[in-house]
């Protein structure tokens, strides 16, 4: 990679940290909103939804025009109200407002994802995407290692309003080195000619596109299904381990810092296996690996803090690391000039499938009378078989795309 390759991948590494972190924080937050603000588990997951649900239809509707501007300024537009809205979760002072405050701020965030993407894949080719990716991906094993033990200290030391000021601090001063680093990004816009008519957003052209191409549709049903399989069982991780397991909020931390710190690592090594090995190879590795730990977790025996870590750490890798090879995969689906309409769609339907999970448990899950969590173990039952499905279709686009 050249050096202007490698600052515009820390940049977007950078932005998708506080991204990610914003959404990543809402659920270990769990232990503290719930008896903050007397809320019950179903409600608690309606707060969580509300991001990615809005995120899912800001998303929706951006599709039809994401791809008749600039990446960048797309990019700065949707970042810089995402930074809006989490500061307004930081100081909202009840959870109707806090609710609206995440609603406002899944309108923005919900273009950000498609947009770094769609920049990743005009930027490099199919050969050098996998080990891109794996470095976008890293920004989770950062918010995981660094971003979320911190946040929970601020909530712990302050309150819990200020991790979400933290995350406002740092989204604002990424944003001078985006305006300074990341260059124009037009080369997937159309040739202009004199006296052409506005443009028009044809919605039922595009949709039809995607209907009849199945190689997209089946980009868009696994997308839709890892992230449903996986965030089934992260909104009462925090909840489950200290109400259920006994464990202190000095602890839990360190989960996400060990998980973070091991992918950290196996993000880079599983982009470039990916790369070497093919992308359906890697991605079937690491979804079987990923199915153990989603059952023990849920299914948790009284057993050493250590095993704990371990067992976490393991589903960390491997269900972050299914995630490298598959996008990858993904994007091969649609040709540069219509990336952005169809990475906003995917977009989309990963964050409507992540408040569908965040739904879904809620629904599943009860609190008891002595405030222990009821019902976890169903959630990871179907957690499992959601994850497991992902196989057929990840080998219906590998068939499509001749990826294998």
């Amino acid at each position: 990679m050249s050096r202007k390759e490698r600052i515009i991948l820390f940049i977007l590494a950078c932005l998708n940290f506080t991204h990610i972190l914003d959404f990543m924080i809402m659920m270990p937050l769990g232990n503290y909103l719930m008896p903050y603000f007397k809320i019950s588990t179903h409600f608690f997951s309606w707060i969580v939804a509300a991001y990615p649900v809005t995120a899912c239809i800001s998303g929706l509707i951006a599709a039809f025009y994401v791809d008749r501007f600039d990446r960048k300024k797309v990019l700065l537009f949707a970042y810089c109200g995402f930074i809006i809205g989490t500061v307004c979760c930081g100081i909202a002072p009840g959870p109707g407002l806090l609710m609206a405050a995440r609603v406002l701020t899944g309108v923005f965030g919900g273009l950000i994802g498609a947009q770094v993407l769609s920049i990743i894949a005009d930027i490099f080719p199919y050969e050098k995407r996998g080990q891109a990716m794996g470095t976008i991906f890293m920004a989770f094993s950062v918010a995981s290692i660094v971003g979320v033990p911190f946040s929970l200290y601020l909530a712990s030391l302050i309150s819990w309003h200020a991790p979400f000021i933290f995350i406002g601090i740092l989204g604002a001063c990424i944003v001078p080195f985006i305006i300074r680093f990341l260059p124009s990004m037009k080369v997937h816009l159309a040739p202009v000619t004199a006296g052409e008519a506005p443009y028009k957003p044809d919605v039922s052209k595009v949709l039809g596109d995607i209907v009849d191409n199945k190689a997209q549709l089946t980009a868009l049903f696994l997308s839709g299904l890892l992230m449903l399989g996986h965030f089934m069982i992260i909104p009462f991780i925090n909840p489950y381990m200290e109400f259920n397991k006994g464990f202190t909020k000095t602890q839990t931390p360190l989960i996400y810092m060990i998980g973070g710190g091991c992918t950290l690592v196996s993000s880079f090594i599983i982009g470039k296996l990916s790369d070497k090995y093919g992308k359906f190879r890697i991605f079937t590795i690491c979804m079987l690996c990923s199915l153990a730990p989603i059952f023990f977790i849920t299914n948790m025996p009284g057993i050493p803090f250590v095993a704990v870590l371990a067992i976490f750490a393991v589903w960390f890798v491997f269900s972050s690391g299914r995630n490298i090879p598959a996008q990858a995969m993904i994007t091969t689906v649609v040709n540069p000039a219509q990336r952005g309409q169809f990475m906003s769609f995917i977009s989309s339907f990963q964050q409507l499938f992540t408040g569908l999970a965040s739904i879904i448990a809620g629904l599943i899950v009860v609190e008891g009378a002595n405030g222990k969590i009821q019902r976890y173990n169903w959630v990871g039952y179907l957690s499992v078989a959601i994850v497991a499905s992902t196989f057929f279709i990840a080998q219906r686009l590998a068939k499509h795309q001749k990826l294998r």
